[in-house]
C-alpha cells in the first residue's frame, strides 16, 4: 500500500510479504523503489529521500503492543537502505494501515493503536477516527506542507526510544570546529545549530541553502564529527544525525528551521526531528534556547520551516541533570493513496 504519511510519502508492507533475510529484502526494495539512480525511474519511488520510504509493519510479541513498524530509508542515487532512524511522518499511516490491513480491529468511531518503533524501540499511541470499522482519512486538519484538509491523527509518544539521556554527547552544547552545537535525540539524533554560526539567516530558501557550496561544506563536516561525538560512529554513509538550522520565528512561531537530511534540505521538516529540536529550545543555555519565543506554562512548540510550521508538544523535567523528557505529542494527517502489485525491477 502506498500512503502519504505526514509531509512523506512511502510504501506499507507486512513484514511477513517479503523476505526475511536482510540483504535479500534490501536488494528487493531498490529494485522496487528504483534505486540507485537520480530519478528512480525503473521504480515506484519519488526521487527524492521524502518520497523513497518504506514501513514494514507485523503484530507485536510485546504485551500491551498492539504492531511493531520498522522504517526503512530507500537512499535515491546510493544501492543503501538504511533502519538507522525512526520516521515520524511515515509513522502516521501505520495506525490506519495496521486497521487497513486487519492486524489491529476498529475500535468503533476512534481507533487507538499501540505501537513499538522498531529501529529505536520507542512506544507511540495512535489514535484516528475510524466510523463504520474503517480509517477515515477525510476530515478537517490542515498540515504545512500538504495541500487541503485531512482527518486528524494524534501521535502519543509514550517512550521517545531515545537512549538514557536525551543529550547523547552528555553535554548541553558542545563545540566542534568553532562552532556551538546542541547534540539532541529525542527519537530522531539532530545536531542544532544556530544558522548564524554558519552565516546564514535561517529564513533562505532551499535553493539558497542547496546552492551554497561552502555552507553545504560546513554541514557535512560538522555532521561528520556530531556523529561519532553522538556515539553514531562513521556516518558518511547514513541518513542521521541531520542537521538543523535554527533562527528566531518568522512567522509567529517558536523557532524558525532549515533541516538538512542529511545533504538535501528538508521542504518542511520531520515529525521527530521537530521533537528533538523542540526539546533542545526547551533547555536553558542550549543552542537556539535564546533564539525563541516561548510560551510560558504551555507545553505547545510551533517549529517553522519553509513550507509552514509543525506544532509540537515537549514537556521536559529539568530538575534533573541532563533534564529528561515527561512526554511528546504531535497532530499529522495521512491518507491511502494506492493497494495493489508492484513489479520490481
Amino acid at each position: 500500500m502506498q500512503m502519504r504519511g505526514g509531509t512523506s510519502k512511502g510504501l506499507y508492507f507486512l513484514a511477513d510479504d517479503l523476505p526475511a533475510d536482510t540483504a535479500e529484502r534490501d536488494d528487493l526494495l531498490l529494485r522496487i523503489m528504483g534505486s540507485p539512480d537520480p530519478t528512480q525511474i525503473d521504480g515506484v519511488g519519488g526521487a527524492h529521500p521524502l518520497r523513497s520510504k518504506v514501513a514494514l509493519v507485523s503484530p507485536s510479541a510485546v504485551d500491551g503492543i498492539d504492531v511493531d513498524y520498522l522504517f526503512l530509508q530507500v537512499m535515491v542515487d546510493q544501492p543503501v537502505v538504511t533502519d538507522k532512524q525512526n520516521c515520524g511522518n511515515i509513522l502516521a499511516g501505520i495506525g490506519p494501515f495496521a486497521v487497513e490491513r486487519g492486524l489491529v480491529p476498529a475500535g468503533g468511531d476512534e481507533t487507538r493503536v499501540r505501537i513499538r518503533m522498531v529501529n529505536t524501540n520507542g512506544v507511540v499511541t495512535a489514535t484516528f477516527p475510524t466510523p463504520g470499522g474503517r480509517p477515515r482519512y477525510d476530515g478537517e486538519t490542515v498540515i504545512d506542507g500538504v495541500p487541503g484538509t485531512a482527518a486528524a491523527i494524534v501521535l502519543d509518544f509514550e517512550d521517545s526510544g531515545a537512549a538514557a539521556s536525551v543529550f547523547p554527547t552528555g553535554n548541553v552544547t558542545d563545540t566542534f570546529g568553532g562552532i556551538p552545537v546542541t547534540c539532541v535525540d529525542n527519537g530522531m539524533p539532530v545536531v542544532v545549530v544556530a544558522a548564524s554560526s554558519l552565516g546564514a539567516t535561517g529564513q533562505e530558501s532551499i535553493a539558497e541553502l542547496e546552492g551554497d557550496e561552502e555552507l553545504n561544506r560546513r554541514v557535512k563536516e560538522l555532521r561528520l564529527e556530531a556523529g561519532q561525538a553522538m556515539g553514531l560512529g562513521d556516518v558518511s554513509a547514513t541518513t542521521v544525525p541531520k542537521i538543523s538550522l535554527v533562527a528566531p520565528p518568522a512567522q509567529g512561531g517558536t523557532i524558525a528551521t532549515r533541516t538538512f537530511i542529511p545533504i538535501r534540505v528538508h521542504s518542511s521538516i520531520g515529525v521527530l526531528g521537530a521533537v528533538s529540536v523542540g526539546t533542545a529550545i526547551r533547555v536553558p543555555g542550549a543552542v537556539g534556547s535564546d533564539l525563541a519565543v516561548v510560551t510560558p506554562g504551555s507545553p505547545r512548540l510551533a517549529i517553522e520551516h519553509p513550507s509552514g510550521a509543525l506544532t509540537v508538544e515537549v514537556e521536559l523535567d529539568t530538575t534533573t541533570t541532563p533534564p529528561t523528557v515527561i512526554r511528546s505529542g504531535v497532530v499529522r494527517t495521512a491518507r491511502k493513496l494506492f493497494d495493489g502489485t508492484v513489479f520490481p525491477r
